[in-house]
């Protein structure tokens, strides 16, 4: 693909308003920086919502009226996650994948986050890809280790995932692994052949995550999920303002941001 795909993580579940006070966090504002990530270059939106109280949820009717005023506004592309916060269910964190949105995150395996941890044995992960199949779900197979790429193997040996496969390969949450070249290298050559992948860089490796997917072939993903800075000590005044960066280095290297469009004929989404 001679284009790259954007996407823009804009509120995630661990980011506050202490943080970055730039943080949407209601389903107005949530919508408002689809908007403006969509204008700057991404195609893709990786959605996490709020409750009225700020904190994270997997609230379908949450999911539901965030989605409703996000397709008012953009024809992005939208990506649930299914990773939902510390602390959800499983039954919690798959609830979103019943509005059958266009993509939603899988993770492969359990992982440390911080002080916490996020379990996904096999038998969750099967079930979730299930419902990702009951619900025309395209998944993006996230993968914080590299056992949680010979995992998401085994649910494509089991026919639970179907190609063409997504990862978001994700590296530098506290804990789990860190973005290096060659790890991330190394990575990319345990994929299935053929496979398309996404680099998610976490705090300071967001921006070196952004060039190492681009000299490796893979796709782009920023946003304040990831890192709320726009360089050392400066606060980003918006997802827009990372997504502008991440399209400018893109186009620095002949890959014009794709359109949502482009995103819906690769991954065989249903069109809007």
């Amino acid at each position: 693909m001679e284009k790259m795909i954007i996407t823009c993580a804009i509120t995630g579940a661990e980011t506050t308003r202490a943080h970055n006070p730039n943080l949407p966090v209601t389903p107005a504002e949530i919508a408002d920086a689809a908007a403006e990530a969509r204008k700057a270059g991404a195609a893709v939106l990786h959605l996490h919502v709020r409750d009225a109280k700020g904190n994270p949820t997997q609230d379908p009717a949450v999911f539901k009226e965030t989605i409703s005023l996000i397709r008012k506004k953009t024809d992005i592309v939208i990506e649930v996650t299914t990773g939902g916060a510390v602390g959800m269910t499983p039954q919690e964190r798959l609830a979103p994948v019943t509005l059958e949105p266009d993509m939603a995150s899988l993770d492969c395996g359990t992982v440390n986050f911080g002080d916490e941890y996020i379990i996904n044995t096999l038998p969750v992960m099967r079930e979730f890809a299930a419902a990702f199949a009951k619900h025309k779900v395209q998944p993006t197979l996230e993968c914080f280790d590299l056992s949680h790429v010979y995992a998401s193997h085994v649910l494509i040996k089991e026919g639970l995932i179907k190609p063409p496969f997504h990862y978001g390969l994700v590296m530098n949450v506290p804990g789990g692994v860190k973005y290096e070249t060659d790890v991330l290298e190394l990575f990319v050559r345990k994929l299935p052949q053929g496979a398309f992948w996404t680099a998610m860089g976490i705090g300071r490796a967001s921006l070196p995550a952004v060039h190492g997917a681009l000299a490796m072939g893979g796709f782009i993903r920023v946003g304040f999920e990831d890192n709320v800075y726009f360089s050392k000590g400066v606060l980003a005044k918006s997802n827009a303002q990372l997504v502008e960066r991440a399209a400018a280095i893109s186009r620095l290297a002949g890959l014009p941001p794709a359109e949502p469009g482009d995103v819906r004929k690769l991954f065989n989404l249903r069109e809007e």
